[in-house]
């Protein structure tokens, strides 16, 4: 009798073990795919390809990538607007150097920052000198490395986003 009770509470641990390895599986995958779970849209300019989060609402353009410890050679943020306008960027909250590119309403680049450095916070504002109606973060030397210069077409479609629309 002792030694039913004896494998049965064995039986409860070995599946508390299983379900805490599946728990633990579970919560790596999803940090690794975080990125791909989130609302993103893939990016194509100059020779690079990325991975690129939406910002298309006020709320989620004002949080942009404060918040964020880094971001890879391969990852962008797009900051969409309704409206064409010099649309600022300051880097409150980013931990980490970008690189900053305006795209007009043809997803055309006409502005480029180089080098944007958290410490510019809050002395230092980014803005074009014409009107945008997107803004690119990448991370700092990703103009230099991919080639992305002033009057590159940029591709990706705002309509095809994919991930987690919470």
């Amino acid at each position: 009798m002792g030694h039913s009770r004896m494998s049965r509470r064995k039986d409860a641990l070995s599946w508390g073990l299983i379900a805490l390895v599946l728990l633990l599986v579970g919560a790596a995958t999803v940090y690794i795919l975080w990125p791909q779970l989130q609302p993103h849209t893939t990016l194509h300019l100059g020779d690079g390809v990325y991975t690129a989060r939406v910002a298309k609402t006020q709320a989620d353009r004002e949080k942009g990538l404060s918040g964020t410890s880094s971001l890879g050679e391969d990852q962008a943020m797009i900051l969409a607007y309704d409206t064409d306008g010099k649309w600022p960027v300051s880097m409150k909250g980013i931990k980490y150097s970008i690189d900053i590119i305006w795209l007009d309403k043809d997803k055309k680049v006409i502005y480029i920052v180089k080098n944007a450095r958290p410490e510019s916070y809050p002395y230092e504002t980014y803005a074009p000198k014409d009107d945008a109606r997107y803004v690119v973060e990448v991370v700092a030397g990703t103009t230099g490395r991919k080639a992305i210069t002033i009057n590159d077409a940029a591709e990706f479609d705002l309509n095809n986003i994919e991930g987690l629309q919470l």
